[in-house]
């Protein structure tokens, strides 16, 4: 297991479409993929599970990967993030 954190940078936080491409990312590795922000925890690989976080900008997230891929997956998935999740304005 490998855990990291990441500071999400989009303006409205983690909404339908970074969500998605967060998800997107996620999907990649044979690994579990959670996250954990305040109370909650989330399936990265679940657009609904990542939407019901209510993650928004400025806010730290914990990121827990767990499997035959793991180190790539937390690789993957701060790498997304701190590229903006796709969604440029």
């Amino acid at each position: 297991m490998v855990i990291g954190t990441a500071v999400i940078k989009d303006e409205a936080g983690l909404h339908l479409k970074p969500a998605g491409r967060f998800c997107e990312e996620a999907l990649k590795y044979k690994s579990t993929v959670t996250f954990t922000f305040g109370n909650t925890t989330a399936n990265a690989k679940s657009v609904l599970s990542v939407l019901g976080a209510c993650v928004k900008k400025g806010d730290e997230i914990e990121i827990v990967c767990n499997g035959e891929d793991e180190q790539e997956a937390l690789q993957g998935l701060c790498r997304v993030i701190n590229e903006g999740l796709g969604d440029e304005k």
